[in-house]
């Protein structure tokens, strides 16, 4: 990069990307943070709409960053070389690999989603924690799920949070943010079988199907799923519990139950 790096902390560019840290910014600029070299290669590959990348090239120690580096011409954002201090401000927890990338909000609508037939989708009600909708993200690409639906209000699925707790895997696995009425809806159009994880189910996860079109639903642990989720047209489902705690952390409770159905799956 030959262009000298941004010193200022009062730079313009610099104090707008920094406000990203707060969803209110986010939603009012109507852009994103993207913190770190897997996560925005991540996006690259997937076609996210980047603006600016920030580069601390004193920061670019790895090979992988090195790498990145070497590709982002091609990328279409402006690049803004930026000084360590700089850098410090807008780079957001403690792992500061020397790139930041600014983008366009990805869009998140249930219409966007066209899953392929015999879908596996999962669906979190109300998880509001980035950390639980990061880890369930990665859990749920790993586990070939075809998409995920944020159900619920107060979910924010592109914090800089969840960007680094899903690894990046928001931006690679299809992604929709609704209600749970209209996800509900959504399912029921499409002839999707539901399975509700709940903790007072009568059934086992094992001793269901998930064969076909079909959706697991979860919720938080504290709050779980809303009534909404039940009813004859969903089957509810629970993971044995076989000492004093009666559920499972949501990201955990979905590893096994997308595994499960992984594994029912590749058996047929």
């Amino acid at each position: 990069m030959s262009s000298p790096p941004i010193t200022s902390l009062q730079n313009q560019r610099v104090k707008d990307a920094a406000k990203l840290r707060e969803r209110r910014q986010r939603d009012k600029q109507h852009r994103i943070l993207i913190d770190g070299v897997r996560e925005l290669r991540r996006a690259i590959t997937a076609g996210v709409a980047l603006r600016e990348i920030f580069v601390c090239e004193p920061l670019c120690r790895t090979v992988e960053a090195r790498r990145l580096l070497d590709s982002l011409d091609s990328c279409g954002a402006e690049i803004l070389p930026v000084t360590p201090e700089v850098f410090a401000k807008l780079a957001f927890g403690d792992r500061a690999e020397g790139v930041l990338g600014v983008a366009r909000t990805p869009a998140a609508r249930l219409d966007d989603l066209k899953p392929p037939s015999g879908a596996l989708v999962a669906v979190v009600e109300g998880v509001e924690k980035p950390g639980n909708l990061g880890a369930v993200l990665r859990s749920a690409d790993a586990a070939g799920v075809s998409a995920l639906i944020a159900a619920g209000h107060g979910v924010d699925l592109f914090s800089p949070n969840v960007i680094r707790a899903s690894l990046g895997t928001v931006f690679t696995l299809p992604v929709a943010a609704a209600s749970a009425e209209e996800t509900k809806r959504w399912l029921a159009e499409r002839s999707f079988r539901v399975f509700a994880a709940r903790v007072d189910a009568e059934r086992l996860y094992t001793d269901v199907s998930y064969a076909g079109d079909a959706a697991i639903v979860l919720g938080s642990e504290a709050a779980g799923l809303s009534d909404i989720w039940s009813g004859p047209d969903v089957t509810p489902v629970k993971l044995p519990m076989c000492g004093a705690a009666d559920s499972l952390n949501i990201s955990a409770a979905a590893a096994v139950i997308f595994y499960e159905a992984l594994r029912q799956r590749q058996s047929r």
